[in-house]
């Protein structure tokens, strides 16, 4: 029984120190592939944002009006979508457009097409888009002014057939926000930027999803994805299929958390995570290197907390202030306290565990099954 204590806790350290490697890694990318953007000079063409809302979004209308002050010129349509009349969204909606009257139009439609209630709204709002340039993002998104013609110049490469959008965290609801903030922030994101560097990732989030009408009506249109959860990175899979690229200029947006409780950050994210086992099943359960300070700290407790090992923790803990430094720094925001960084590894790495285990999610009241052959989809 010793033994197998001891080779437990040799394969914990060996782990983390693949996590430091991996956490260094991700600091230097990060820095690479991120930066400021200025606003691209040349010619742009007419878009269309489709901006489909759900619920009482934090700071809802401070988002929207960051889709409309862009450094952009070229004539720029938003069409806000409420599937129901009670909804307080729609307050702010209606607000936003007599503001904006000339450049927003509301689309209230209850219909729904398919288990994905967003895609239902997506498919509604669509019939208003007068342009052929898309630019599709969630509700709880923040831009900044140079955001759209750096995604329409992406666009304009050869073979390119939709640009999406890393994303930080702004916790925007208190502290348990805030702290679901971070795990975007220190963990999602450097983990995205690193995959897609390796060539590991190919990622189509929700932050942000332009494409050309005539791409999307090649890939079926957003019917094609009105029963899938991940519907976003199955319109990438899909633009992919046609021999195109989904690209991703080096700029990061503002995801807005809005999590006021444990639960509702646990909830969220073992959405998230059981989303990317069902679609990568390797990729998740390698990302365990991912947690290198719980992982450090569970090996020296196996081990009674040698010298070593408590060397490596530490190594560890510095590792990810570091990252956090560097993430900061590429998207010129913080998203927490460094103090808080250990805890917002352990709940990381909880939820990581019981992601393994899950076999289905709720979303928006409806049930998501998870499938081998068919990633997640409703049931």
């Amino acid at each position: 029984m010793l033994l197998i204590i001891q080779i437990a806790g040799g394969v914990l350290l060996a782990l983390s120190a693949a996590g430091i490697a991996y956490t260094l890694a991700a600091a230097v990318l990060v820095g690479r592939r991120l930066r400021a953007a200025d606003a691209p000079t040349g010619p742009a063409a007419p878009a269309t944002l489709l901006k489909p809302l759900h619920g009482g979004e934090p700071e809802l209308a401070e988002n929207l009006k960051s889709f409309m002050v862009q450094d952009y010129d070229a004539p720029v349509q938003m069409v806000l979508g409420v599937q129901d009349a009670a909804d307080p969204a729609l307050t702010i909606a209606r607000a936003f457009q007599a503001e904006h009257a000339a450049d927003v139009d509301l689309v209230l439609d209850a219909q729904l097409h398919g288990a994905n209630r967003k895609v239902s709204n997506l498919i509604n709002m669509a019939t208003q888009a007068r342009h052929d340039l898309l630019v599709i993002s969630d509700a709880d998104i923040r831009v900044g002014p140079a955001y759209l013609g750096c995604i329409a110049q992406a666009l304009e490469a050869p073979g390119v057939g939709a640009a999406t959008c890393y994303y930080f965290g702004q916790g925007r609801a208190g502290f348990w926000s805030r702290l679901t903030a971070m795990g975007v922030s220190y963990a999602f994101l450097p983990n995205v930027v690193l995959g897609v560097a390796l060539g590991m990732a190919q990622p189509c989030m929700g932050s942000t999803i332009a494409l050309k009408r005539s791409v999307l009506d090649r890939i079926g249109g957003l019917g094609a994805f009105k029963d899938v959860l991940a519907d976003d990175y199955e319109i990438g899979r899909a633009v992919r299929a046609l021999g195109l690229q989904v690209v991703l200029p080096p700029i990061a947006v503002a995801h807005g958390c809005a999590e006021r409780s444990f639960s509702a950050l646990v909830s969220q994210e073992l959405r998230w995570m059981v989303t990317i086992r069902s679609l990568q099943p390797a990729g998740h359960l390698g990302s365990v290197v991912t947690h290198p300070v719980p992982l450090a700290t569970l090996g020296a407790l196996l081990l009674g907390a040698p010298d070593y090992a408590l060397g490596l923790l530490a190594t560890a803990v510095l590792a990810r202030i570091g990252l956090m430094v560097a993430v900061d720094r590429a998207v010129g925001a913080s998203s927490g306290p460094a103090p808080l960084l250990p805890v917002r590894d352990f709940v990381s790495f909880g939820v990581f565990i019981c992601s393994l285990f899950v076999r289905s999610v709720d979303w928006r009241g409806a049930r998501f099954r998870v499938s081998s052959r068919r990633g997640v989809s409703a049931g």
